[in-house]
């Protein structure tokens, strides 16, 4: 079996999202407006134009797309420092959880990209 370790976020907007992610994840990436790949340890995050991706396609998003109904999860090193920093960046992230230990053990915050999907950053 292989495992997916490449996720593509539609948008309507490319640069934008991925100037947030760029920022959130501290990472540089160069950015055009249909189709951005962004390559991160294990895995990569996709950014792709909801337009173009109709077209080239032949997708369609219109029932679907901005639902929130999807978590990206990032592992990182501190939770806790992650939090502290990404507030300090006065994005004006709205925080869905702050940093919290569930009962499985593991530590994660959880927040909200510009299209309304949910970025979990756990510490496992």
């Amino acid at each position: 079996m292989r495992y997916a370790n490449r996720i593509c976020l539609i948008t309507e907007d490319v640069r934008k999202l991925t100037a947030f992610y760029q920022k959130i994840l501290q990472i540089k990436t160069e950015i055009n407006d249909i189709h951005v790949e962004i390559t991160l340890d294990g895995g990569g995050l996709t950014i792709y134009s909801k337009s173009a991706a109709e077209k080239d396609m032949g997708f369609d998003f219109s029932k679907y797309h901005g639902t929130g109904m999807t978590k990206i999860t990032f592992i990182v090193e501190n939770v806790d420092a992650e939090y502290e920093r990404i507030k300090s960046l006065n994005m004006g992230i709205e925080f869905a959880a702050v940093p919290t230990t569930y009962p499985w053990g593991a530590r994660s915050m959880h927040f909200w990209d510009l299209d309304g999907n949910i970025v979990c950053f756990v510490n496992c």
